[in-house]
């Protein structure tokens, strides 16, 4: 049925895949969508998208200049791409009278710390944590800190800075990586707050999923739990795979559910899409699921092309991993969103085939010099689609500085242990030659260096 001409007021960071893929579902259902950006605010509409300039670093302040911007507009929804976006999207949504999050549970979700001393307050499973001064970096055993520990900032993203200690020697080499990484340039740039602590925590065994949901009037709907079939156990914590449908027993799923359910709760979001985190300690009999992290916000970069949907013809059993739909034109988690987020929803179900993303890691710091075996790759039976995102003689930073991935590898097959297969043989297909990045030691030398890594 077609939909109503609409307005969607999108706030992400400057144009990208996952945008553009936001984009093409919008002009499917002839949504309008207006933009909210933090570009440069001098460039002249350089993408011809009449996106509206904001400094997601001040929320408020970027979401009064869109509310100045689109007043007169009739506004019928709000999303947004990223952690930074999500809060000034709530505080606009706030003024616009729009259903969003509150500003304070997005807030929440943005800090690692607040996330921790919620779940703990709400009877939820957390580790011991605390947080610790890293300059000057106090003594671990004044602290009583036990091992293993996990080391994190307070709140970049996509495991960056995560690390692994396993005794004192590993504790204090990690503390003063993160503390170099908070100190960089680039980080420093961002503005983020709390630049000069970080989160101390104890570690938790087990295998690791993650949950794609979206709330309504406070109610999470889970949409997907994906399996995270590589071992996260650290040192460092780059993910890799994400298969669906989950290989957890209906047991283990239906506490994964209860779980992400009580975590949403506990931070109090009531409207919009939602990513989260779990740890499963312990196999069999009683497992206990650990609330890692939850975002108000869709998975990031181009993953949410692992996930279809289909159109639900059995409304009364709507449960997005077992059903008996018809099979009939399929959407992606974009277009879902774009209709929650302007209130014409629908009924839609996961598909029935398994899927999965490889996020292609990345194998060590350097200048990307060449790229091999995309062909053989791409021709890997299953294999849906390739899609190398870094450039050619750019540094790429591996974990856990790096916060970028080579690329993405897509997968469909009969079952999430062939999507897994499929996408270990594509990548295995795949040679990325690194170079290390020399040191600039003369002056002289600094106008060349500079031009050759102007783009990190």
């Amino acid at each position: 049925m077609e939909i109503p001409s609409r307005a969607l007021l999108l706030f992400t960071n400057k144009l990208g895949y996952q945008t553009r893929s936001f984009e093409q579902a919008a002009q499917t259902l002839r949504v309008e969508i207006v933009y909210a950006t933090d570009r440069c605010h001098q460039l002249e509409d350089p993408w011809g998208d009449r996106a509206i300039s904001v400094h997601f670093e001040t929320p408020q302040a970027a979401a009064a200049t869109v509310v100045d911007a689109v007043r007169g507009r009739k506004i019928d929804g709000v999303l947004a791409l990223g952690d930074a976006p999500s809060v000034a999207a709530a505080y606009a949504a706030r003024e616009l009278g729009i259903a969003y999050n509150h500003p304070a549970s997005v807030e929440a979700c943005r800090s690692k710390l607040r996330l921790r001393e919620i779940f703990r307050d709400a009877g939820l499973r957390t580790p011991w944590f605390r947080t610790i001064n890293l300059d000057p970096l106090p003594e671990p055993a004044l602290l009583n800190i036990t091992y293993p520990c996990v080391l994190k900032p307070l709140s970049l993203s996509a495991s960056r800075g995560v690390i692994r200690a396993n005794n004192r020697h590993e504790f204090v080499a990690a503390a003063q990586r993160i503390r170099k990484l908070l100190e960089s340039p680039e980080i420093r740039a961002t503005r983020e707050g709390n630049l000069d602590r970080m989160l101390v925590e104890g570690y938790i065994p087990g295998r690791e999923v993650a949950v794609e949901g979206v709330v309504t009037d406070g109610e999470l709907r889970v949409l997907a739990i994906f399996d995270k079939p590589d071992p996260l156990e650290g040192p460092y914590f780059e993910e890799t795979i994400y298969v669906t449908p989950t290989r957890l027993t209906q047991e283990q799923q239906d506490a994964v559910q209860k779980c992400a359910v009580e975590a949403a709760r506990a931070v109090g979001l009531t409207h919009g899409p939602v990513h989260a985190e779990f740890r499963i300690e312990g196999l069999d009999g009683n497992q206990a699921v650990w609330p890692l992290e939850i975002a108000a916000r869709p998975i990031g970069g181009l993953c949410a092309r692992a996930l279809r949907f289909v159109e639900n013809r059995n409304a009364e059993n709507s449960n997005a991993e077992n059903n008996n739909e018809t099979e009939s034109r399929s959407i992606g988690l974009e277009e879902l969103l774009v209709r929650h987020a302007i209130n014409h929803p629908g009924e839609w179900v996961r598909e029935r085939q398994a899927s999965g993303v490889m996020m292609i890691p990345v194998p060590s710091s350097g200048i990307l010099e060449r790229v091999e075996g995309e062909e053989a790759a791409r021709t890997t039976t299953g294999i849906d689609e390739l899609l190398i995102t870094a450039r050619l003689h750019d540094y790429i930073e591996a974990w856990p500085e790096g916060s970028s991935y080579l690329g993405f590898l897509f997968a469909r097959g009969e079952s999430p242990a062939e999507v897994e297969q499929m996408l270990r043989r594509a990548h295995a297909e795949l040679r990325f030659t690194l170079t290390p990045r020399l040191p600039v030691q003369h002056p002289a030398l600094q106008k060349t260096a500079n031009s050759s890594t102007d783009r990190d």
